[in-house]
């Protein structure tokens, strides 16, 4: 009940008629970042940070935590209508979302996703607003071995859910560790894959290689085509959003493994990318429309974008308590408490009620707004399915370059996106699939990091990552997911065989 209270005097703070019209604004400003690939809401809340500093603390969090949620928001439009990415954990929503364009039904997949964002936003906050003591003991436990067996069972799960051919997944993942591994080593400080060519030194940016691999990949497999997008005369209709509704509630099991999955790995803290990713392969594995993923089916849309925001939002949880960032933009905001002379951590909530719970509030009114927001401008973002391929084509170019050449102001990266394009073309034309190698390319030196890190502190035992029930639970998991097609063969073949006794008996008799 204290929760409660205090949450109501955190809506008395939030209503105020200012802090509603930073919202609006920041929803407007994260919904332009989004949807700028190469942007990204990191970037975007650091940019607009200093216009804070003068600014009431409260004022600006609620902001920059609005441009957040836009951003969240807006990196599902361009997945979508263009097969582009507005930010990373989009990736996934391509999947589905773009075929789904492709078919005419652009703002039923906009809607679904929109909505998505917004009930796997919601469980987040509510998860927050009740659990913040018990989540903050529980990510104090987590060191290099658990975070290892996360982005394991990240990799896992991915391998032994996919319905497709396994050995396909596989070669796209090494590629991908392959990729990642090209640089400097961050534990030696050895180069390493660079064959002598300094601009590689600092290794594949993972948003040039997605903007490559997916935007300039699908404009050259769409020119090939004939230079025309299959879903121009996409349905632009008001009741869309209410028809798009009425479908959603019989996905509730989907909703609810992404938001878990989500909810956990921001908390732990994973990542809202990989949540994504693993909310999609999960959704996969089990809907009985598990064929259709990729063909264009609403519940590949609604996975990843439920369990991307609920991660999104879960991560501001263990940098309030323990002043942990569990996403780069948390680490944004993190900074800007620092500068208003805020100290993250449990004494937060006892010394700054109303900013603490001002905050949370705004989350529930800032993804209220986000949503309204969003959806009345759904027809504006499905009518540019209606502007020929031929005119709208060099202006996706010319937003991709943008996009790569803003990561780190260098021509370089534009040519390297320009590759990843081509590599795109071909992955597609080869029937491989991209999701692996992206998966790999963008946790892979994570991935490698928490390994070694595991090691050097259990002196090149591997039995650190059985070593307490935590971290044995999470990789027995990811042994689980890996090898589930097999488990699900041999459960199969357990289930028939009492039927094949009996009629063997029958015949005898």
């Amino acid at each position: 009940m204290d929760e409660v209270q205090a949450l109501f005097q955190g809506f008395a703070v939030a209503l105020s008629p200012v802090n509603i019209g930073l919202m609006f604004v920041g929803i407007l400003l994260g919904v332009l970042i989004g949807v700028l690939p190469g942007l990204g809401g990191a970037n975007g809340v650091a940019i607009l940070l200093p216009l804070t500093f003068s600014m009431n603390p409260t004022s600006a969090i609620i902001m920059l935590s609005c441009i957040y949620w836009g951003a969240l928001f807006g990196g599902a439009i361009t997945s979508i209508l263009f097969n582009i990415p507005g930010e990373p954990w989009s990736v996934a929503t391509t999947f589905d979302g773009y075929p789904m364009a492709q078919q005419g039904q652009a703002a039923q997949a906009l809607t679904a996703a929109f909505t998505s964002s917004f009930i796997g936003a919601l469980v987040a906050v509510l998860m927050i607003t009740f659990t913040a003591p018990l989540v903050a003991k529980f990510a104090l436990k987590f060191g290099p071995p658990e975070f290892f067996a996360v982005q394991l069972l990240t990799f896992c799960s991915f391998v032994g859910m996919n319905k497709g051919a396994p050995w396909k997944t596989l070669a796209a993942m090494f590629l991908g560790f392959t990729l990642a591994a090209i640089g400097m080593d961050n534990v030696t400080g050895q180069l390493r894959l660079t064959f002598g060519f300094e601009p590689l030194m600092k290794g594949f940016d993972f948003l040039i290689a997605v903007i490559g691999l997916f935007g300039i990949g699908e404009i050259l497999v769409t020119m090939e085509e004939g230079l025309s997008f299959k879903g121009k005369s996409a349905k632009i209709d008001a009741k869309v959003v209410l028809e798009t509704w009425k479908k959603l509630p019989r996905y509730w099991a989907t909703y609810l493994r992404s938001s878990l999955v989500g909810c956990w790995m921001g908390i732990t803290p994973g990542g809202a990318t990989p949540a994504s990713f693993m909310g999609y392969g999960i959704a996969k594995r089990f809907s009985p429309n598990g064929k259709n993923f990729g063909k264009g089916e609403v519940e590949g849309v609604l996975a990843p974008e439920t369990a991307a925001h609920a991660a999104g939002t879960a991560a501001l949880l263990p940098m309030l308590t323990l002043g942990i960032p569990g996403s780069p933009t948390a680490a944004v905001l993190l900074g800007g408490l620092l500068v208003w002379g805020l100290q993250p951590g449990p004494l937060l909530f006892v010394e700054q009620k109303d900013f603490v719970w001002g905050l949370i509030a705004s989350m529930y009114l800032g993804n209220i707004a986000g949503l309204i927001v969003v959806l009345l401008t759904v027809p504006w973002f499905a009518a540019i399915l209606r502007i020929p391929f031929a005119i709208i084509a060099p202006v996706i170019l010319v937003i991709c370059a943008v996009g790569a050449y803003t990561v780190h102001g260098s021509m370089f990266d534009v040519w390297l996106m320009l590759v990843f394009g081509v590599m795109g073309y071909v992955f597609k034309k080869l029937n491989y699939p991209l999701a692996p190698l992206v998966l790999a390319l963008v946790l892979g030196d994570m991935a490698e990091n928490a390994f070694r890190q595991s090691l050097l502190g259990s002196g090149g035992s591997l039995m650190v990552f059985v070593s307490n029930p935590l971290v044995a639970s999470i990789t027995g998991l990811a042994m689980v997911m890996l090898f589930w097609p097999f488990v699900g063969q041999l459960l199969g073949k357990l289930r028939r065989r009492p039927k094949d006794i009996d009629d063997d008996d029958v015949v005898e008799v």
